[in-house]
């Protein structure tokens, strides 16, 4: 194989494990129930009165499906790769790796390649789904193709820029934060250059050709158009080859600098040391003498006062998770300033009865990016301060302690907020700059701000929950940071097919129901299948019909509905999770309660 043995055996290992089936199965059928929802929602609430109308839904069903599919992908191929990479240093394997035979690019080549292929069986899996919605009409065969080509590329380069990252960075808080910010900043200028920021027209072709030849999201739902331009002409085609060039400059990048990233700074730093001429006995028995002295003579060396809580001092005082926070900070900030930069220019821009036109007003679309990225760089800097901690064999020690389940617990949440300072704060200020510009009122700003900080605390405990119940890291990530995601996705989605197939929400109950109760069976999978409690079934029961009303309540206008009972059903999933964290916490952390042995 021409990307080594690495791939060789993970494509020899992966159809042994019932995973690859149950994820591709699951995923083809979420799709074909997204489809059926949709087909409900029209058969229900309107009139079909021929071929048109059913061609006219084909197109818009096409139209909702190919985005979503293409966050997926984008969003596990980039996680999936950098988690890939980075489980390897953390548990130092990367140094078995590099002392083999394997060249640079059977290393970097390989782990792509086998971190991708559940990905690819994803597209794959997906490809009769999109085939069957050709029988309504309005779709041919030649935009499946383009559709599932686009998703192929963007799945491919947002794996390289993950496997980037994972070879680049020590820490695996560092991987998935850098690699959420790059490609969020990435979507985030796509849709400034759409909007018309730098100018209508660029290079001779207009805003929405250019943004549609960059943005993956946006070149996927150009692919899905009927009437797209010839070949040559369509901004696909030229997004096509930029991603196919992109995804090169990454790999090649990773190929010619895997060598020198590896083994990472701090393990080279420790064998230095080590090696470093200790004082030899020939020295002479006088010189052992006067340095002895000269001990003695100087000064004690200042030492660092642990407070009571020794994990939250940690956690504040050191850098646990690595000096480079600084440049994830930076970057964040550098995306607060772009968010801020576009709500200034939108309050500008946007005529005053505009500003308020659809779900979420215009003026303060420009925070939604904002707003994810910083809830999923908190989850997983929560996820991966547990994970880190297992993989480094430092959560052992607490075996041997008397640290009490709360101090661990509450000492985690309080260095994960310090770190996180800034998600937290700037997005508030944002919300305030919007009271301030008369886009929100008072009672908007405080259920906005209000809102923001629950979702901010449930995170956070989703994180450390997943972190103490899998003990893979891999698994642990990816279900953390998939639930986050995905809870996301499933609002936009049921948003999007809300307002194009109907606008009576109060009757939608019944169509979204079969959806709704495969997000419940899903959510109490992904949180208490390994540990479950009567807690955490209620809120996997309760959390997807909580939001279904909620975002039925915001439609509707009615905001402080929408408020209390989400707020009031994510603090309960919140402290369902921390209760097995604390009353359990020995035997999520491995330390056994048997009597029986001496």
């Amino acid at each position: 194989m021409f990307v080594g043995p690495v791939f060789y055996r993970e494509l020899v290992t992966a159809p042994r494990r019932p995973h690859l089936f149950a994820i591709r199965t699951v995923y083809a059928a979420v799709l074909f129930g997204v489809m059926c929802t949709a087909w409900l929602l029209l058969a229900g609430t309107q009139v079909i009165r021929g071929i048109e109308d059913m061609s006219r839904f084909g197109a818009i069903l096409f139209q909702i499906l190919v985005p979503l599919q293409m966050a997926v992908v984008v969003f596990m191929a980039a996680l999936t790769a950098a988690s890939a990479v980075s489980l390897e240093k953390d548990r130092k394997t990367i140094l078995l790796l590099l002392l083999t035979r394997l060249n640079n690019s059977e290393l970097v080549l390989g782990k792509l390649a086998a971190s991708l292929i559940h990905i690819y069986s994803m597209i794959l899996a997906s490809a009769p789904v999109l085939a069957f919605s050709m029988l309504f009409g309005g779709i041919s065969l030649e935009q499946v193709a383009r559709v599932l080509l686009v998703t192929l590329l963007g799945a491919t380069a947002a794996g390289s820029l993950g496997a980037l990252f994972g070879f680049w960075r020590e820490k695996t808080f560092q991987t998935l934060a850098m690699t959420a910010l790059v490609i969020v900043v990435w979507l985030v200028i796509c849709e400034a250059v759409a909007s018309g920021v730098f100018g209508e027209s660029i290079f001779g072709q207009s805003s929405n050709w250019v943004a549609a030849a960059l943005s993956p999201m946006r070149a996927v739902s150009a692919a899905a158009v009927a009437d797209s331009p010839s070949f040559w002409q369509s901004p696909v085609t030229l997004h096509c080859a930029l991603v196919s060039l992109l995804t090169l400059a990454l790999n090649g990048t990773s190929i010619a600098r895997v060598r020198s990233w590896n083994p990472s700074r701090e393990i080279r730093e420790v064998k230095s040391n080590e090696t470093l001429p200790t004082q030899s006995a020939t020295a002479g028995v006088s010189n052992q003498a006067d340095a002895a002295v000269e001990v003695t003579r100087s000064d004690p060396q200042p030492y660092r006062q642990v407070w009571d809580n020794p994990i939250l001092w940690r956690e504040i005082c050191t850098w646990a998770y690595g000096r480079k926070v600084l440049i994830i900070r930076l970057a964040y900030l550098a995306l607060f300033v772009m968010t801020t930069a576009g709500l200034v220019w939108a309050s500008q821009q946007i005529r005053v009865v505009d500003a308020q036109e659809g779900v979420i007003p215009l003026a303060a679309r420009p925070l939604l990016p904002l707003f994810v990225v910083s809830l999923v760089i908190i989850n997983a800097l929560a996820v991966t301060s547990i994970t880190s901690e297992r993989d480094g064999r430092s959560l052992d020690l607490l075996l041997v302690t008397d640290l009490r389940p709360a101090e661990f617990l509450f000492g985690k949440l309080g260095g994960i907020f310090w770190i996180t300072k800034e998600m937290v704060i700037l997005p508030i200020l944002l919300c305030i700059y919007l009271w301030w510009d008369r886009t929100l009122n008072t009672e908007g700003l405080v259920f906005a701000s209000c809102g923001l900080l629950v979702l901010d605390f449930f995170v956070a405990v989703l994180g450390i929950h997943c972190g103490m119940t899998y003990a893979s890291s891999r698994s642990a990530i990816g279900i953390s940071l998939g639930t986050v995601f995905f809870l996301f996705l499933g609002i936009a989605t049921c948003i999007l097919m809300m307002i194009s197939f109907s606008g009576s929400f109060q009757v939608q109950i019944a169509p979204f129901l079969a959806f709704i109760v495969g997000g419940s069976i899903g959510l109490f999978v992904a949180l208490g299948v390994r540990n479950p409690s009567p807690a955490i079934l209620l809120a996997s029961l309760v959390l997807p019909f909580a939001t279904f009303y909620a975002i039925t309540s915001y439609m509707l206008g009615q905001p402080l509905a929408t408020f209390l009972v989400s707020g009031t059903a994510y603090l309960f999933a919140s402290a369902a999770m921390m209760i097995p964290a604390l009353a359990e916490f020995d035997f999520a952390a491995g330390r056994s309660q048997s009597t029986d042995e001496p």
